[in-house]
């Protein structure tokens, strides 16, 4: 009996055994192969929603928008991070987990294959004919010639004890650990992209007013990695000359382009960008994405002031029917005061028509270049709501400040003006349409993770190639009282092993 306890004590784990035993086993279930392909389909299946839903990193006001049009479901979809899905806690969690596997999975085999490169084929086993494939036929050769013949064949070859062993394909194994390191050098740019990237997206109007330097204040929406502040931003300025586009007669876009004049630190250079040639700085790329018209417009108060404004007009088709606002806050400062009545503020809602179809009724444009182009305004007066600190679309009136009756219709319903025709209002002003200039939305980028991914994509590449194409065998070789008899086994299935031992071992 006493020393049946003896042996329940030795048997008993010591303090902390369990918890060690428990983590010992986590992290072989963490890094295993199994584990790791199930993170990675984890992964993508968490991507989903970052494809199917607008991300605020990129477009801002579309997240905006689906908030407002969905108020009860739209704030718990945010509350998963639903609009943030690459920057949420668990979608980081997902890619440690699998960044973390990858390497417990990676490192030990890398230490297998490093020794299995360096050591020789195996001795060949006693007795040949139990290997799955096997032959046995008379023959004048001997060792060192079949040997011979291995070696040509590209196989390692070693001689020992009057027998050859000799084996082929180990770079398959080679191919597939550079595959899954590739694996995680594409995990390595993406994290170096999200960390230490940043973006920021403009629309340029051509001139000189539609300038802009690299600093977040002029950026129309803008996102920065957790890593960067604002003062890390590459000093460069951009200005839009001009923008050229190209139809079909059917309206099928061409070809777009743009020559833009740029500064990096020193005197000004020009440049041509168009859809995949973007401008490459130093520190970041500026990419040409979409285009549009804007109307230019000559406001005369009824004091007779004249103010000028260019209204960026949004396309709403791909015959560029455009629509938007031009705004006058300071019309109507009475000169003999120098007040401004806010009640007397001015407000254009507008569509613009590159191309008036034979029935303006229809109210689209028949072609997105300017071939009989047309304003059709609308004209509001009132308080615009410009003046109340709450941020405000720039391309639409303020719908609220209609509703309170504080911006109501002035005049006419509506009055669809040609290039130069004035609109005279019935406060005592007048509208006129000057004409359009064009402007191009372009997105200023810098990704450092690029050059990183492109490494691991090459490498990808690399190790698959190898993997798919090479099967791992082994062959053994005996010459005994002239008799040639020869096994061979392969690691993975191999259809074509017996073939290849018969064309081997053939006599020559």
């Amino acid at each position: 009996m006493a020393a049946q306890d003896s042996r329940a004590t030795e048997a008993r784990p010591g303090p902390g055994a369990g918890p060690l035993a428990l983590l010992r086993n986590a992290w072989r279930q963490l890094t295993s192969m199994r584990t790791a392909l199930m993170l990675l389909f984890l992964l993508a299946v968490a991507a989903v929603p970052g494809s199917l839903l607008p991300q605020r990193a990129v477009a801002l006001e579309k997240v905006g928008d689906y908030l407002r049009a969905h108020p009860d479901s739209g704030p718990w979809l945010d509350r998963f991070y639903l609009f943030d899905v690459y920057s949420s806690p668990w979608f980081a969690a997902i890619y440690l987990l699998l960044f973390t596997s990858l390497i417990g999975c990676i490192l030990p085999r890398l230490r297998a294959q490093a020794e299995s490169l360096l050591r020789p084929p195996p001795a060949a086993p006693s007795r040949l004919d139990r290997l799955p494939v096997s032959l046995s036929h008379p023959s004048s050769r001997s060792v060192q010639d079949v040997a011979a013949v291995l070696r040509r064949a590209r196989f390692r070859v070693a001689v020992r004890d009057g027998a050859v062993s000799a084996e082929k394909g180990y770079l398959r194994e080679t191919g597939n650990l550079l595959f899954h390191t590739a694996l995680i050098v594409l995990l390595v740019g993406v994290a170096l992209g999200s960390w230490y990237g940043w973006h920021g997206n403009r629309i340029v109007v051509e001139g000189p007013e539609g300038e802009f330097c690299n600093t977040l204040q002029q950026y129309d929406e803008y996102a920065l990695g957790p890593r960067l502040g604002a003062e890390d931003l590459p000093p460069f300025c951009v200005r839009l000359d001009t923008f050229h586009a190209g139809y079909l007669d059917n309206g099928q876009p061409l070809s777009f382009s743009a020559d833009v004049t740029y500064t990096e630190n020193g005197p000004e250079k020009k440049k041509s960008l168009a859809v995949n040639s973007p401008l490459r700085l130093h520190g970041a790329n500026v990419y040409l994405l979409g285009h549009g018209y804007a109307p230019v417009l000559e406001y005369t108060d009824r004091f007779g002031r004249r103010q000028t404004t260019t209204a960026v007009f949004l396309p709403q088709d791909g015959m560029l029917t455009s629509s938007g606002v031009a705004i006058f806050p300071d019309a109507n400062l009475d000169p003999a005061t120098g007040r401004r009545d806010p009640s007397q503020q001015l407000g254009f809602q507008g569509v613009y028509l590159p191309t008036v179809p034979d029935n303006v009724s229809d109210g689209s444009s028949k072609h997105p270049e300017e071939r009989n182009p047309a304003l059709m305004l609308v004209a509001y007066q009132g308080n615009l709501g410009v003046d109340n600190g709450i941020p405000r679309s720039v391309y639409s009136l303020d719908k609220a400040q209609i509703d309170a009756g504080r911006l109501k219709k002035l005049g006419e319903p509506h009055m669809l003006l040609k290039g130069g025709e004035p609109w005279k209002l019935a406060d005592g002003s007048s509208i006129r349409f000057l004409g359009t200039k064009k402007w191009a939305t372009v997105s200023v980028r810098n990704d450092p993770g690029e050059p990183v991914m492109l490494a691991g994509a090459v490498l990808l590449l690399l190790g698959l190639l190898p993997s798919l194409a090479l099967r791992r065998r082994r062959v053994f070789v005996r010459v005994t009282d002239g008799v040639l008899t020869a096994g061979a086994l392969a690691k993975n299935e191999y259809p074509g092993l017996a073939e290849e031992l018969e064309l081997l071992m053939e006599e020559k």
